[in-house]
């Protein structure tokens, strides 16, 4: 895991908020922002490669960019890039980096916490295993996620301030290669550097 903005506080509890981040948007902003009640850091983590997708439209360091501008000054913010993108490897990689002590949160959405705790790892009592080294903090984008009874003590939601379902990376794309207003969707420092570069943003999903 390599850190291209380290947060100068030594944390009991660490949020980390994995994703592709193409491009970041308000509702990632607003969930990073929302954990600082939760946890005290928030870790944006960008990874070098994906486990179900590639990378399309800007490249990682174009993506770097736009994440330190939207991160700004905030003490609590840190950045960094993975090699992989599995919670279970970020997890590792995160706990070589921290106290070991340090709470380690991930930061999802409900679709995404879904994904995860469902998903056929091989073995029916995976997800409980990975559940012993992090937590899941999810935040309700339009529907609250309930965790099976089991999994409830490793499983928190986090309240968001306003409702942020219809805002997402995808949305901004579209928005774009349609020529529709997209920039009440992304971080108003960002917003330029987007415009600069437009061309990026059009290109088509495969």
């Amino acid at each position: 895991m390599d850190f291209y903005i380290r947060a100068a506080v030594s944390p009991a509890r660490l949020a980390i908020l994995p994703g592709a981040f193409n491009p970041p948007t308000c509702a990632h902003m607003a969930i990073a922002e929302a954990a600082l009640a939760v946890a005290d850091e928030v870790l944006f983590v960008l990874p070098r490669a994906f486990p179900h997708k590639d990378y399309t439209a800007a490249g990682v360091d174009e993506r770097l960019t736009l994440l330190r501008s939207a991160i700004g000054a905030n003490p609590r913010f840190s950045l960094a890039v993975s090699g992989r993108g599995l919670f279970i490897d970020l997890s590792h990689e995160a706990r070589a980096q921290y106290d070991r002590a340090t709470e380690l949160l991930f930061l999802c959405g409900s679709d995404a916490a879904e994904r995860i705790v469902n998903w056929d790892y091989g073995s029916a009592d995976e997800i409980h295993k990975q559940l012993e080294y992090f937590g899941l903090l999810v935040a309700s984008r339009g529907a609250r996620y309930e965790p099976p009874p089991e999994l409830q003590q490793r499983v928190r939601s986090l309240d968001l301030p306003f409702d942020l379902a219809h805002v997402s990376s995808s949305e901004v794309r579209r928005r774009i290669r349609a020529g529709e207003p997209w920039r009440d969707l992304v971080p108003d420092s960002i917003a330029p550097l987007i415009e600069a570069n437009l061309d990026i943003w059009r290109e088509p999903l495969p």
